[in-house]
């Protein structure tokens, strides 16, 4: 039988392993190219898709495999970007906050 004090220390852990849990999967979603941020800066789930009326200083070797924001490892198929809440992103998506990486 555990006493209140051992209840309360085990309590405290667990919940703060399932609030550690729940905000990891959180960073781990998927970015919709619907969302609000993603719409304002012209986000598209293929770089080849790109509005290139609208974007014009876009090229054709930028997406987010090699862009500064994306800390995803360039050789994932998807990774975390910074710009979005590190929401997950294609290694071949892109958006006009591109910026090559160094």
């Amino acid at each position: 039988m555990t006493n209140r004090r051992e209840f309360i220390v085990q309590f405290s852990l667990g919940s703060g392993v399932l609030a550690s849990g729940r905000a990891f999967a959180a960073e781990a979603a998927p970015l919709d190219e619907k969302d609000a941020t993603a719409l304002a800066l012209g986000y598209v789930a293929d770089a080849a898709k790109v509005n290139k009326a609208k974007y014009t200083k876009w090229a054709a070797d930028q997406k987010c495999a090699n862009c500064q924001l994306y800390t995803g490892k360039p050789a994932d198929a998807n990774g975390p970007c910074a710009v979005f809440g590190n929401k997950m992103v294609p290694a071949k998506a892109w958006c006009s906050s591109w910026v090559k990486k160094v």
